[in-house]
């Protein structure tokens, strides 16, 4: 039987995975709903500190980038780059993208033995969560969680991809695909990354 990417991890698998992201170095909260998510990560990011939000549904849907990019309590590179243009700035737009202070976005699998999956057309988010920020916060809905590696590239083929794909060509005027590929298999600075794990469908 086919295998529903959407649907929500049961109890024991959310606990599992928890566990394994810990003992690999990332930090883990869970919470109810979309609307604790948004609390808990204000809560771990610091007033006025530098931040990018990534582009991602989940984010927008809980209303954090909104929070993050208009209520002026804190320090936006995208805020930054609507001052700046594109064709003549571009590089330095890049830089300031790839190495924020802190970062915040979502991932597209996380596996039961505590291993992430971010996939990218452009790959623009992937310094940034790989490197170049000293923090770095990801709000996860449960159905993200998966068994594998090789049942987390199957829900980002079947599931994730047709889905953006959509979106981007509703968004952007043309579509996505998946072309960079990170794996986090261990985090070896403690506490730079925090991911918040909600029960409810969040994103794709």
């Amino acid at each position: 039987m086919k295998k529903d990417f959407g649907k929500l991890a049961s109890e024991k698998s959310i606990n599992k995975t928890k566990d394994a992201l810990e003992k690999n170095g990332i930090k883990v909260f869970v919470v109810e709903n979309g609307a604790e998510a948004k609390e808990k990560a204000l809560q771990i990011i610091p007033a006025g500190v530098e931040i990018m939000t990534m582009s991602s549904v989940t984010v927008d849907s809980i209303g954090l980038a909104k929070e993050i990019n208009e209520s002026g309590k804190y320090n936006p590179v995208r805020k930054k780059f609507a001052t700046m243009d594109a064709k003549t700035q571009g590089q330095e737009m890049k830089k300031l993208g790839a190495a924020p202070k802190w970062v915040t976005g979502s991932v597209h699998a996380v596996t039961e033995d505590g291993k992430v999956i971010v996939v990218s057309a452009t790959g623009s988010q992937l310094p940034a969560y790989a490197y170049g920020s000293s923090n770095v916060v990801w709000v996860v809905g449960s159905q993200k969680i998966v068994r594998d590696l090789d049942e987390g590239m199957r829900r980002i083929e079947e599931y994730v991809f047709p889905l953006e794909n959509e979106r981007a060509k509703k968004v952007y005027g043309g579509g996505s695909s998946i072309n960079k590929i990170l794996i986090f298999n261990k985090e070896g600075t403690p506490a730079r990354i925090t991911m918040i794990i909600v029960k409810e469908k969040l994103g794709f």
